[in-house]
Parts: C-alpha cells; structure tokens; sequence
C-alpha cells in the first residue's frame, strides 16, 4: 500500500506524515473525562502529558468498565508498543501498524517530549493528516481521515 499523506519512499519518516496537534489530556486526568472525550469516535487515542511530555497513551479498551469514574486515568496507561520516533521510516511503520492492527502511535522524542501523532486511516490506505482533520472538523467528510 502507498502513503497517502506524503510521496512514497524510503525519504519519509514519520514526522513528515504525522498530525502535528493531537488530542492531548493532563497526565492528572480522571476517567470521566477521558470518557467524555471517548465518546467521539474519531478518537482512537487519548495522549496524557505533563509540561509536554507524554506519560501515558489510553485506548478504549484500557478502560475497566468497573472503574469509577473519579479514578485516575494514568494508571490504566501505557507507553510501550504505543511510541515511535519521528526519524523512523514511514512505510516500515505503515506495515509494522498493518501487521499490528494497531491504528495509532504516539510521536516521541529521545525525551519523551510529544511531536505528534501517527494516525492510520481506518480503512487502513494511508496516514490521517492535519488538513484531512481540520476538514473534518469543518464537517467536510471525505477529505483525509477514513
């Protein structure tokens, strides 16, 4: 499969198709606003930071039904297998999500400092891209995130 959201080839690394402002929550979270923020479907995953630096990645599925929602979020986080540096190859990423079924990685930094978002289309053909978000946003379907 080709990228969609940048010129196929060995030059493209994940900064060049990542989103560049994802959804980001305080490390400090509690469920039910994470609940709340999962109630968009577009969102996939939640990051969790600090003073910029990602300490924790939630999906839905991390979600015991039995917490309460006052409960911390953090806790339910996870870091590993959710990261990717911003140097790595974009099509070796691509298939490693391909392979994976894992549709996001959070774009890190040797620091932890969060860059961005690796955003797998669900029809799974390319990446999402900021502009393809801003257009959904807008209510212009069909222009980027799938």
């Amino acid at each position: 499969m080709a990228l969609a959201t940048a010129p196929a080839g060995r030059d493209t690394t994940v900064a060049d198709v990542m989103v560049h402002r994802p959804k980001v929550m305080p490390a400090d979270v509690a469920l039910r606003e994470v609940v709340e923020v999962f109630a968009d479907e577009h969102v996939v995953m939640l990051l969790l930071t600090d003073a910029g630096i990602l300490r924790g990645t939630l999906l839905r599925e991390d979600l015991p039904a039995d917490a309460s929602p006052t409960d911390r979020a953090l806790p339910l986080s996870r870091l590993e297998g959710r990261v990717v540096g911003p140097d790595e190859p974009a099509d070796t990423v691509f298939q490693r999500l391909l392979d994976t079924g894992a549709r996001r990685l959070a774009v890190v930094d040797g620091g932890g400092t969060l860059l961005g978002l690796l955003c797998l289309k669900r029809r799974r053909n390319g990446f999402c891209s900021d502009a393809g978000i801003a257009a959904r946003a807008r209510g212009n379907r069909g222009a980027g995130v799938s």
